[in-house]
């Protein structure tokens, strides 16, 4: 596993479970659809923006709890605006990166904990990275993976990249595993892959038993090797 997913994974985990308080800077397609999706989900939200028209729009579309015109380029403003009491900040300005640059160093200069920042290239991430961010992310590159991976990978239900390399993956049980044990398959040689858990009944099992026979259409969850997962039957 490389440095930077190790990053990425300490990030994560430094999340509190009792964070309710997020901040988004930038309310355009991004912006506003990871305020929107942390509204729906019970989270109080801020949403700032420098267009007074995208302020009240969110208002105004209720996807954001509270909404501030200001300008983020701005230490003083951000202070007065409270951004650095959140924990946890994004910073959803993709396309200035001078701006989103800015924005990112005096978040972190404020001493937020965590600020999450999207990068629309990768230069632009390593300017993020270099100012402070905790996390950088890359939407559009990685929804064009997705989409990609899942045209020519159908079996495929949902996948957490673990690096450029290594992913967990949920797939549909092949065809030609039907009515083998998880022995047989013997998934670690053929494949590299090592198999987390299948879906009994509606329920997935953990850490099943060698002795598990397998159903074709029922899910399974396997870790390992990307070139393993693209190798797996459709």
């Amino acid at each position: 596993m490389s440095l930077s997913s190790l990053s990425s994974l300490s990030f994560f985990r430094s999340l509190r479970s009792n964070n309710r308080q997020f901040a988004v800077v930038g309310l355009g397609r991004f912006g506003r659809a990871v305020c929107m999706t942390l509204h729906h989900l019970g989270y109080e939200v801020l949403g700032v923006d420098s267009d007074e028209r995208r302020v009240a729009q969110a208002l105004s579309d209720e996807i954001a709890s509270h909404a501030l015109q200001i300008d983020t380029t701005d230490p003083s403003a951000l202070r007065e605006a409270g951004l650095y009491e959140f924990d946890t900040v994004i910073v959803a300005i993709g396309n200035y990166v001078q701006e989103s640059v800015i924005t990112t160093l005096n978040l972190k200069e404020g001493k937020v904990p965590h600020v999450v920042a999207k990068a629309s290239s990768e230069i632009h991430g390593k300017l993020l990275k270099r100012v402070g961010a905790d996390h950088v992310v890359y939407p559009e590159h990685e929804m064009g993976c997705e989409l990609a991976r899942s045209l020519t990978r159908p079996g495929v239900l949902e996948r957490f990249e673990l690096d450029p390399d290594h992913s967990i993956v949920e797939v549909v049980v092949p065809a030609e595993f039907d009515g083998k044990t998880i022995t047989e398959l013997d998934l670690r040689k053929r494949y590299g892959l090592n198999l987390l858990a299948v879906c009994r009944n509606d329920q997935f099992e953990i850490n099943p038993s060698p002795i598990t026979r397998l159903q074709k259409g029922s899910l399974m969850v396997v870790i390992g090797d990307n070139r393993g997962i693209d190798q797996l039957p459709v």
